[in-house]
C-alpha cells in the first residue's frame, strides 16, 4: 500500500508476511470516523532488517506502528522506553515514536481480558494457552494477572516450558484434548490457512472439543472472515467463543488510544473487519 503524501501523520503494521493484515481497514475507519488526517500502511519487514527499518521510520514520517508475527519480541528489544506491562510480558505489539525515541507497549493483554470478561469470569479459571510466541506471552501474563490458573502447551515442548518458567505458570507436554480446562486459548497460527480442514486443526492443536463440557470457553486469536475452524466448531457445539476478529479490533482500539490519547471508535473499527 502506497503512502498518501497529503496526510499529516503516518502509522502502520509491521510483520513478515503482513499482506493478510486487516489492521489498515480498522485504523483507516477510525481516522475517517473522527476526521483524523492520517494514513496507515502495511510494512513487510524481514526479521534481519527489523531494527534498522524501525529506527528509520520516524524520519519517514511515521508516528507509530503495530507489530505482528514474528516481531513482537524484537519490538520490545528495539524500544528505548518500555511500559511495565510490555516489560513483564516480554513482548510488544505497539510502538510509538517521539522524535527518534521509541516506546513499546502491549495491547494484546488487555484486549484478551476485556473480551473474556464479557464472556466469562477469569479469576480462578483453569486456562490452557496453546502456543509460545509473543501473543502467547501476552495471553499468559494477562490471564495470570487476572487470577487464572494457567498452563502452557506448545508443539516445541522446550519453548513452551521456557515461557512458562519465565512467567511463573505451569507447562504441559500434552493438551489432553483440552479436558480439565474451563478456557482454551489458541495463540498459534494454526487455522490461519483457509485451506486447513477442521480435522487437521484439531490434530495440530491436540484438541477434542466434542468431549468437553459445553461451558468450555474457546478463544482463538486466528481471524478469518468466515471464522476460524476452531471457533466455528466450538460455536456449533454450543460453547462460548471469543473470535479473533473481536480480539484484533480491541487491541487495535487500545493502540489507537495510546497514539491519539482519545477514546477509540471501537464499533467502527470492528465493523470495518466485516466490510
Amino acid at each position: 500500500m502506497d503512502a498518501d503524501p497529503t496526510l499529516t501523520a503516518r502509522y502502520g503494521v509491521a510483520g513478515y508476511p503482513v499482506g493478510h493484515s486487516r489492521s489498515p481497514q480498522m485504523h483507516l475507519a477510525a481516522y475517517a470516523e473522527l476526521g483524523i488526517a492520517a494514513d496507515y500502511l502495511r510494512l513487510p519487514i524481514p526479521a534481519e532488517l527489523f531494527d534498522e527499518i524501525v529506527r528509520a521510520l520516524p524520519k519517514s514520517g511515521f508516528s507509530g506502528i503495530n507489530v505482528t508475527i514474528p516481531h513482537k519480541e524484537a519490538a520490545l528489544r528495539v524500544a528505548d522506553d518500555v511500559s511495565e506491562r510490555a516489560r513483564e510480558i516480554g513482548a510488544a505489539n505497539t510502538l510509538t515514536f517521539d522524535g527518534e525515541s521509541i516506546r513499546a507497549d502491549n495491547t494484546d493483554a488487555p484486549a484478551l481480558v476485556a473480551e473474556l470478561e464479557q464472556t466469562t469470569g477469569i479469576e480462578g479459571q483453569n486456562v490452557l494457552v496453546l502456543g509460545a510466541g509473543g501473543t502467547a506471552r501476552a495471553a499468559v501474563w494477562a490471564l495470570r494477572e487476572a487470577g487464572a490458573e494457567v498452563a502452557v502447551w506448545n508443539r516445541t515442548v522446550e519453548r513452551g516450558q521456557r515461557l512458562a518458567r519465565e512467567l511463573g505458570v505451569a507447562s504441559v507436554n500434552s493438551t489432553g484434548g483440552g479436558v480439565g480446562y474451563g478456557v482454551l486459548v489458541n495463540t498459534t497460527a494454526v487455522g490461519m490457512d483457509a485451506t486447513a480442514s477442521e480435522q487437521s486443526v484439531f490434530e495440530s492443536l491436540g484438541l477434542r472439543l466434542d468431549e468437553l463440557p459445553t461451558t468450555t470457553v474457546v478463544v482463538d486469536f486466528v481471524y478469518r472472515d468466515d471464522g476460524s475452524e476452531l471457533r466455528n466448531a466450538a460455536h456449533r457445539l454450543g460453547m462460548p467463543t471469543v473470535d479473533g476478529r473481536d480480539l484484533l479490533a480491541r487491541q487495535a482500539a487500545l493502540s489507537f488510544e495510546i497514539w491519539f490519547n482519545r477514546p477509540p471508535p471501537l464499533a467502527a473499527m470492528r465493523a470495518a473487519l466485516d466490510s
